[in-house]
């Protein structure tokens, strides 16, 4: 899954599991973090491989799969039955959908391939993660000792094998040993004493699994302060049957004002605290699936109509007009008309009311009590400003 795999290894690997298992369709998946992605699997193919994985050739690349485009015309006629015509058009959609999800984007971070993979072993789709954790922990400028710390990491944690979950493990441990400025060593000495994050302490607790090999004694006895796992085998095989009848009854309780549907049930099993904030942002803004997909990423541009079909038959047209700036509330006046009527909204500003202080202004009700309280203050500093007086002059 990091694309570890190189040419010569995986012309070894295929001929030796092709001899032992002639039998059985061999299917080999890699990434294209080092860029040796296409020359792998041209290895692989040359070697007997029966199914080999790529990406289209926009969608390829750096942690993704390596081009498919490549790979069909170094194959020539044995690229299984695929026209390098059909590849080019196939390419040339999915660029445009890309530019869709443009926010979204490594390539913001990660411009190019990097051959260190091969020492850090991160897979391909936790390396872009982990360099978005990064930024919004404020590691960006740490992201190479990040990526040093997550091979230490994964030989704290027993060099387990990473996928999704366990790759994210490897790597909440790597920022959280970059963010307290932890060596290997540190986190062996001190472990005891550490406040590990939760995923950490859910994986030596048994949550995800047992790993081959076992956990490492040493460092599992300190995570879990001497208490023995929660799972001492597979979680899910003494789980009880997940009763979705409740769950629907407790969702339908919660969001009454929203049809609650067979995915609504599904999500908030499978991520509850994911799926609540999905609701409530569904509740706050209502039906924003109806937008375009660039528009509600990126936002309308001014003076663009946009047309919803709120449903059959029923067209609504909104064009933005214009934006003003920020008040001394922090909020902005929109301007934008609905269907040809000009409207006005007032949005908050989340980034710019950071900054302003807002006070209450004190009411008739509120004042009366604060000017009796100053002034029996007042009288009480007096009585005791007298007494000390008196006890003075004697």
């Amino acid at each position: 899954m990091a694309g570890l795999l190189k040419p010569d290894g995986a012309r070894l690997l295929v001929r030796a599991l092709k001899t032992k298992f002639p039998d059985y369709p061999l299917h080999v998946h890699t990434h294209d973090t080092a860029g040796a992605g296409v020359a792998t699997l041209l290895a692989c193919a040359e070697a007997g491989a029966d199914i080999i994985d790529a990406a289209v050739d926009s969608m390829s690349g750096i942690t993704s799969q390596p081009s498919m485009g490549a790979l069909v015309a170094c194959l020539g006629g044995n690229g299984g039955g695929l026209r390098m015509p059909d590849v080019t058009q196939y390419s040339s959609y999915w660029e445009l959908t890309r530019r869709l999800y443009a926010n979204f984007e490594c390539t913001s971070t990660m411009r190019s391939g990097n051959a260190d993979v091969y020492e850090n072993q991160i897979p391909g789709g936790q390396y872009t993660n982990l360099q978005f954790q990064s930024m919004s922990l404020g590691l960006a400028d740490q992201f190479e000792l990040v990526k040093k710390r997550f091979s230490e990491a994964n030989q704290l944690l027993g060099d387990i094998i990473k996928v999704t979950p366990s790759s994210k493990i490897v790597g909440d441990l790597a920022q959280f040993m970059v963010q307290n400025g932890l060596s290997y060593n540190d986190v062996l000495e001190r472990a005891s004493d550490l406040s590990f994050p939760t995923s950490v302490i859910e994986f030596f607790d048994g949550h995800v699994g047992q790993p081959y090999g076992g956990f490492p004694p040493k460092l599992a006895a300190a995570v879990l302060k001497g208490r023995p796992p929660t799972y001492t085998d597979r979680p899910g095989a003494k789980m009880p049957p997940f009763d979705f009848d409740a769950l629907r009854e407790r969702l339908n309780e919660k969001f009454s004002d929203l049809h609650i549907t067979e995915k609504d049930l599904i999500s908030s099993a499978l991520y509850p605290r994911m799926h609540e904030q999905f609701m409530i942002n569904r509740r706050l803004y209502g039906p924003v699936w109806l937008l375009d997909t660039r528009v509600f990423f990126q936002g309308p541009k001014t003076a663009e109509e946009l047309e919803i079909q709120l449903h059959q038959g029923k067209t609504m047209y909104v064009k933005p007009l214009a934006v003003a700036g920020v008040d001394k509330r922090g909020q902005r006046e929109c301007f934008f008309e609905v269907n040809g009527q000009q409207r006005v909204v007032y949005v908050t500003d989340r980034e710019a009311s950071k900054d302003i202080i807002i006070r209450r202004r004190p009411t008739r009700t509120t004042r009366a009590p604060s000017v009796r309280r100053c002034l029996a203050r007042f009288s009480l500093s007096r009585l005791n400003r007298a007494t000390l007086l008196r006890k003075a002059r004697l």
